[in-house]
Formats: structure tokens, C-alpha cells, sequence
């Protein structure tokens, strides 16, 4: 038996040996075993509050309807959708980091993954309240599925808002399955190592039998293999399909064939953002700073790199479409969105999405927690307004300056949007008290003399 000692407390852990199985699963299901710290209870508090908030102003909004929000004419698109495009591009890295990395066999992969299934599902769960808000009668979105009914009524299977429909409830389906699959293996180990009755017979619900069989490990890997195929073509088409919401219109500024690439760029680019936040927070609370290791950290700050660089591309070219388009039209909308009333959104936007994340070019700032997570939140800050720019400065302004508008958000939208944000945290703080942030499998069939055990069945 290994004689491991283990020193949790630094960057990469000092070991007398190799860590053990067990060792491993003590530190990543500590967390679970122990009564949430003061500091869980403050944060779950502010978490709810905001979640409280939403609720409020979903419940005034479905009272009153939704002359309370700040939408008019001809800005009939407001917070709501862009409240729905950014959560659904937060979900995206989770998909990118489980399925795609996980075929390419991408390793540093293994710390992440899970929290970041997690995150893809609570923000398309977050994403999906905007639309049913946006219908003004939400009790009748049972219409959208296409179903015989008493009312004789079919779906128009030609708008992209329906497909909207289809291709977000694939997304959160397969998501879901995807990050289950990947805890059945935990919740045995969690099943084996707790004392507690109720504990163990939860776990042993939810583990499906599980008894770390040859046999068990090799329908898992396969299953995994399969879901995981089936979830990479998601992350392109989900937000591809988003973007054609836009791009099918005829509403300049939003009718370029550059929008599906350019969407699914900025979710990646948006979702890693996300989940880099998160993970810095988690490693430091739950002392994981041997497993969520700052090499991983580093890394994906390089794909931040690239998908701010596409992002800052797409924005050039757009403005080159324009010009290129010798439609007077789709200059004005670019011209308006630099210089227009809504300027301040635009370079907002530039700013945090394609200067700063330029600073990881250098080596000491990805390497720095402090500045990957500022330059993190701005980067989220800069998804956002990019939202609200594609949204807000093309429906501002009509084809006849008679029909022009401006667009402010009332006190409902902005506190939707908080309750929003509310729900996803709080969804994060009972995510990593109930369930391990790591996926135990996976972390131990990289560390050397950690790997799981796999028995013959009887």
C-alpha cells in the first residue's frame, strides 16, 4: 500500500510517492462530507436574494405582461434575447470541453470537465426562461411542440425561432445525459466510502448498480464515446442555429452569412470566460489546486487566445461586409454602431472582447490568477454588450428615420436578468455541495498507480 503524503495545500502537491485512489477521492469529496462553511451560507444568501429578485419581476411581468419591459417600436427585441443568446454561449464551453477535447484525448481536460457539464446545463436551464417570457403566454409554449391538438394549430417550420426550440431542448437532453453517465462511476465511489444511511441509499440509486466491473468500465467507455459523439456536432449547431434567428432577416446588420461562425466563436469564447471564473473561485475554497492545476488554467486562456481573435476578425469583417455590400443601408447600421447613440456599447464591447484579451500573448499574465480572472469578467462583460449591440442598435434605427426609437430597459428587464445570474449560482453552490467538482474516474486513470479498479464480475 502506497504511503503517499500528500500536501493539498500547494500548486502542485509535494508526495512521498504516488497519491492513492482513496487519497483522491477524501479530497475531492471532502466538500460533501462537511457542513458548508460560513462563507457557503453568505454567498448561497446573495445567490438566492438575486434568484428572489427574478422572481418577483417574472411574476409582475406574467400579471401585467410584458408592457412593463422596455421594449417598444420598433425595438421589439430587448433584454430578453439578449439575455438568451449569452446564456446559451456560456453553456458551450462545457460541450467543447467534454466531448471535443475528450476525443482529441486532451488530458487536461480531466479537472474541468465536469464542472463545466455542469455549467452548460444550469445556463441553457437559465437561457430557456427568456423565450417563454417572450412569447407574453408562456402556459401556452406546449404550442410550439408539433402535436395534434384540439385547436387544429401547426408550427411554422420555417422559422428559426422554432428551431430555436428543437435544437436548445437537444442541447440541454444530451447535455444532461452526458454529464450523468460521466457520475455514475462517482456516485459508486461516493456509494462505497459514506457511513451515512440515507447518503448511501441515494447513492446507490443513482449509481445504477455500478460495482466497477470489467464489464461495467466497458459499456461506460462506450456509452461515453457515443454521447460524446453525438454532442460535438451541438456545439456548432446550437449557436448556429441561434444566429439564423438574425441572420435570416432582412434587418441590416443582422443579414450576413457571417453570423453562424461568428456566434458559435463567441460562445466558446464567452463559456470559457465562464467557467475560468468559477473554477478559480472553486480550487482556492476547496483546496484543489493539485487537480484543477494552473497548466489547465493556462490552457485555456490559450483558447481564449484564438476565439477573441476570431471574434475581433468578425468584427472587422463586418464592417468590411458593409462596405463591400454597397448597401447604404448596412453602412449606416455599422457607421450608427460606432459613432450612433449607442457608441458607448460598441466600444465597450471592443474593448473587453479583442484588447484585453490580447494580454495573454504574454506569458506572465496567462499565468497570473489575478489577471486571468479580471480579464475573464471582462471578457464576460464584453459578450454581453456584444449581445445587446447586434440586438438593440439594428432594430433602433428603421428604414424610415420616422419609425426610429431608442431603447432603455426598464426595472423588470434588469432584475430578470439579475434573478438570471441568481439561479445559475445558486445552482453552482448546491452543484458543489451535493456533488463532486471533479470527476473522480477521470482523475485517477491519469495519475499513475491511481487508476481504478476493475473487477471480473462474479
Amino acid at each position: 500500500m502506497s504511503t503517499a503524503v500528500v500536501d493539498y495545500t500547494r500548486e502542485e502537491p509535494v508526495v512521498a510517492g504516488r497519491p492513492t485512489a482513496s487519497e483522491i477521492d477524501a479530497v475531492v469529496s471532502a466538500p460533501l462530507d462537511r457542513p458548508p462553511a460560513r462563507t457557503w451560507w453568505i454567498a448561497f444568501g446573495i445567490t438566492s436574494t438575486m434568484l428572489g429578485i427574478g422572481v418577483v419581476c417574472v411574476a409582475v411581468t406574467l400579471w401585467l405582461g410584458l408592457g412593463v419591459w422596455g421594449v417598444n417600436q420598433p425595438v421589439s427585441w430587448g433584454f430578453d434575447i439578449v439575455n438568451f443568446v449569452f446564456w446559451v454561449g456560456i453553456g458551450h464551453a462545457g460541450t467543447l470541453i467534454s466531448a471535443i477535447l475528450f476525443l482529441l484525448r486532451q488530458r487536461w481536460r480531466n479537472g474541468i470537465a465536469r464542472f463545466a457539464e455542469a455549467m452548460t446545463i444550469f445556463a441553457v436551464m437559465c437561457a430557456g426562461i427568456f423565450p417563454l417570457l417572450h412569447t407574453g403566454r408562456p402556459w401556452l409554449s406546449l404550442y410550439l411542440t408539433p402535436y395534434p391538438n384540439q385547436h387544429a394549430l401547426w408550427v411554422n417550420f420555417t422559422s428559426p425561432l422554432l428551431w430555436d426550440v428543437f435544437a436548445v431542448s437537444t442541447y440541454f437532453t444530451v447535455s444532461a445525459v452526458f454529464w450523468y453517465l460521466g457520475l455514475v462511476p462517482d456516485f459508486a465511489t461516493l456509494r462505497d466510502r459514506t457511513t451515512h444511511p440515507v447518503k448511501k441509499l441515494v447513492y446507490s440509486i443513482f449509481s445504477l448498480g455500478w460495482r466497477h466491473s470489467s464489464r461495467h468500465w466497458t459499456h461506460f467507455e462506450r456509452a461515453y464515446l457515443i454521447l460524446a459523439g453525438f454532442a460535438t456536432p451541438l456545439v456548432l449547431s446550437v449557436h448556429t442555429i441561434v444566429s439564423f434567428d438574425f441572420a435570416v432577416s432582412v434587418i441590416p446588420g443582422w443579414h450576413t452569412t457571417i453570423f453562424p461562425p461568428y456566434f458559435v466563436a463567441g460562445a466558446v469564447f464567452s463559456g470559457f470566460a465562464m467557467v475560468q471564473n468559477s473554477l478559480i473561485v472553486v480550487r482556492q475554497v476547496f483546496r484543489l489546486k493539485h487537480l484543477i492545476t494552473l497548466s489547465t488554467l493556462e490552457k485555456m486562456n490559450k483558447v481564449m487566445i484564438v476565439t477573441g481573435s476570431m471574434v475581433g476578425y468578425a468584427y472587422a469583417m463586418e464592417f468590411f461586409v458593409a462596405w463591400y455590400s454597397g448597401s447604404q443601408f448596412e453602412t449606416f447600421v455599422f457607421v450608427n454602431r460606432a459613432l450612433g447613440p449607442y457608441a458607448w456599447a460598441y466600444w465597450t464591447m471592443v474593448t473587453c472582447n479583442v484588447v484585453f484579451p490580447q494580454l495573454f500573448w504574454f506569458k506572465k499574465v496567462r499565468t497570473s490568477i489575478p489577471m486571468m480572472f479580471v480579464i475573464a469578467i471582462f471578457v464576460n462583460v464584453g459578450m454581453w454588450f456584444e449581445r445587446f449591440v447586434i440586438v438593440v442598435t439594428s432594430l433602433s434605427r428603421d428604414f424610415l428615420p420616422s419609425s426610429w426609437g431608442h431603447y432603455m430597459p426598464s426595472i423588470y428587464d434588469v432584475g430578470i436578468f439579475v434573478g438570471s445570474l441568481g439561479l445559475f449560482f445558486t445552482l453552482i453552490l448546491l452543484f458543489v455541495r451535493v456533488l463532486p467538482v471533479i470527476s473522480l474516474a477521470e482523475i485517477k486513470a491519469v495519475i499513475p498507480g491511481a487508476q481504478p479498479e476493475r473487477h471480473r464480475p462474479h
